[in-house]
């Protein structure tokens, strides 16, 4: 059977926090012909192992890069590759997929607020345009 694995899924195969989902999650990664992972999964999966796991970007790019060696998994490579290289670097996952997926569907310039991304995608090479907000204007009155 051909499968997509929802985040939910990817988590608990990888967490192991729940014994029987756990062992359901695996079961059915395991059983699967094909595995499609999408780039939305990995994403929600990064951020839950960071976040709500306070697991080390070092081993989420570990648990990332093994999920994605194998052979029956279905996964954007070039687009994980992207987030890697952010996760690397100390960004964030998300947006090294998000600069990725922009440049493929034609945009030139990564646009951001995001001081630490913008930096990050500068340094591999990537057109970044840092936006900056104006400082807001006091429009109290004098008392």
């Amino acid at each position: 059977m051909n499968i997509t694995a929802d985040t939910n899924v990817l988590a608990r195969a990888v967490l192991q926090d729940d014994p029987q989902q756990s062992r359901i999650a695996q079961q059915q990664l395991q059983q699967a012909e094909l595995v499609a992972v999408t780039l939305p999964s990995l994403c929600e999966l990064v951020w839950i192992l960071h976040q709500g796991a306070g697991i080390a970007r070092e081993d989420i790019a570990a648990v990332i890069r093994a999920l994605c060696s194998s052979e029956k998994v279905a996964v954007n490579r070039p687009a994980v590759e992207a987030g890697l290289a952010m996760l690397d670097g100390g960004g964030d996952f998300a947006d090294g997929v998000i600069a990725y997926e922009g440049q493929r569907l034609g945009g030139a310039t990564f646009v951001s607020f995001d001081k630490k991304a913008a930096k990050l995608l500068l340094k591999q090479g990537e057109a970044v345009r840092l936006l900056e907000a104006a400082p807001a204007k006091d429009n109290s009155r004098p008392r």
